[in-house]
């Protein structure tokens, strides 16, 4: 049979446990409760885990007052990111607005040159052509003189005989 349950039969048949100096186990038990007790606060133990206790406190509420004042900042900081970034997005559409406005001058001052490049070029290819019939014209009109005076010539040489001349030639005289 085990220990514990030989001794729960003997105090149970009326065995008596031990003692020392008269007192029972349970009452040494008692009396070293409290000398451990009175130790602790001979020794202020008491104060030296309350201390210890308020020094975690005081570590603790330092701590949140840091995390406040960090989240203090950071919402500042965010504040801040966020202006800037609202003002960035505001100089780029401002930039965007810009760059389509002098897209759009770019463009009509292209358009402008282009129509009055194409009225020059047309001016000039209408003066091109205006000398060039000038030209065909002189060209046609000096090949007509050239044939009338051709068939003057073939014409008066058929026709003009020598007693013809010396009467042409009678007249311009008399008419002097």
């Amino acid at each position: 049979m085990p220990d514990f349950l030989i001794l729960l039969a003997a105090s149970e048949e009326g065995y008596a446990a031990p003692a020392a100096f008269g007192i029972q186990d349970y009452q040494w038990v008692s009396l070293a409760m409290l000398v451990l007790i009175g130790v602790f606060l001979w020794k202020k133990v008491p104060g030296v885990v309350t201390g210890g206790l308020d020094k975690k406190i005081d570590e603790i509420k330092q701590q949140l007052d840091e995390a406040k004042s960090l989240r203090a900042e950071a919402e500042k900081l965010r504040d801040e990111y966020a202006a800037k970034i609202a003002s960035a997005e505001q100089d780029a559409e401002k930039m965007v607005e810009g760059a389509q406005r002098e897209a759009d001058a770019i463009l009509e001052k292209a358009q402008a040159d282009s129509e009055a490049m194409v009225a020059r070029r047309k001016r000039m290819a209408e003066d091109k052509i205006a000398a060039a019939e000038r030209e065909a014209i002189a060209g046609v009109k000096a090949k007509a003189v050239e044939a009338a005076a051709s068939a003057s010539r073939d014409l008066i040489s058929e026709r003009h005989t020598s007693a013809a001349d010396a009467k042409l030639a009678d007249e311009v005289i008399s008419s002097l």
